[in-house]
């Protein structure tokens, strides 16, 4: 197998506030070969890196606001977050848990920092991902699933320096905990310095390995430091990543759609006509119902 080179490393650009409660890098879409169509089926990655939030009676975050066309992914590495969408999904999500909405034909949805949490306050780490729906599914009833971490499968590294977090797609022949609608791949390594872990990704998927914590080497040469994102070329199948400083780090690997993008907002469909028939849906109330 050919080995897979990292193509760019990114530095994250300044962060911005989403609402009061998220305050993000956004890695997609932006420059350098990373818009939606390119980074296909991923469509925005938004990175709270660690952020320090003062105790507040009133939980932050972001009221209700509508989605149609694709999936919402959000992993929690600090602070808890509280969600309810119109479908009937929702709960709390904690540390090393998994929120995984598939928004599809219409839902409303608002996010918050766990009301309990926010009296206290305190770090506050996470990951939003949006990952794009084939055109086939894109009408389908939408659904939630709450994949707490004692759920997520693991592949412990063999020399005993960590684990591998399986939450979509398979590593080796561990499978993942989340249903897809497209072969996707989603893996928290956590290993202490020195482990070291090898994968492996078809040369056409396209593929992001994101520092949270620590510091790492991919393939014996690029460094990749905190809270920088390194972008995979679509060359090559085979990396490897060796850990210099204790680390969390995602890697996310997904096949194209290779279908067209309409992007407006909230809403990501195929066609100028169903963005507008998105918007009359959801003026006209076909979203549901949700409560700030």
């Amino acid at each position: 197998m050919k080995t897979k080179n990292v193509d760019y490393v990114v530095t994250p650009k300044a962060p911005h506030f989403v609402g009061d409660g998220f305050r993000v890098h956004n890695f997609i879409p932006s420059a350098y070969r990373m818009d939606m169509q390119s980074m296909d089926p991923f469509i925005m990655l938004d990175y709270n890196s660690k952020y320090n939030f003062p105790p507040s009676a009133i939980p932050k975050g972001v009221g209700v606001h509508p989605h149609k066309g694709f999936e919402t992914v959000t992993i929690a590495y600090k602070g808890r977050v509280e969600h309810g969408d119109s479908s009937g999904g929702g709960g709390v999500i904690g540390e090393g848990d998994v929120q995984w909405m598939t928004a599809a034909s219409g839902v409303l949805h608002k996010e918050f920092h766990e009301t309990e949490w926010s009296k206290t306050g305190g770090e506050f780490q996470m990951v939003q991902l949006w990952v794009n729906l084939p055109a086939k599914d894109k009408r389908l009833a939408p659904k939630y699933q709450a994949i707490s971490n004692a759920s997520i499968n693991r592949y412990a590294l063999e020399d005993g320096t960590g684990e591998i977090e399986v939450i979509a797609g398979n590593y080796k022949e561990i499978a993942g905990s989340a249903s897809t609608f497209s072969p996707v791949h989603m893996q928290n390594l956590k290993a202490v310095k020195g482990g070291k872990a090898d994968f492996s990704f078809p040369a056409h998927y396209n593929t992001v390995v994101l520092v949270l914590e620590g510091q790492i080497k991919i393939n014996n040469a690029e460094v990749v430091p905190t809270d920088h994102l390194a972008l995979m070329q679509n060359e090559g199948e085979d990396f490897t990543i060796e850990v210099l400083e204790d680390a969390v780090v995602l890697i996310l690997s997904g096949e194209p759609l290779n279908e067209p993008i309409a992007h407006y907002g909230p809403f990501v469909m195929n066609t100028e006509q169903e963005l507008a028939e998105a918007f009359q849906e959801f003026n006209e109330g076909k979203f549901g119902t949700l409560e700030d």
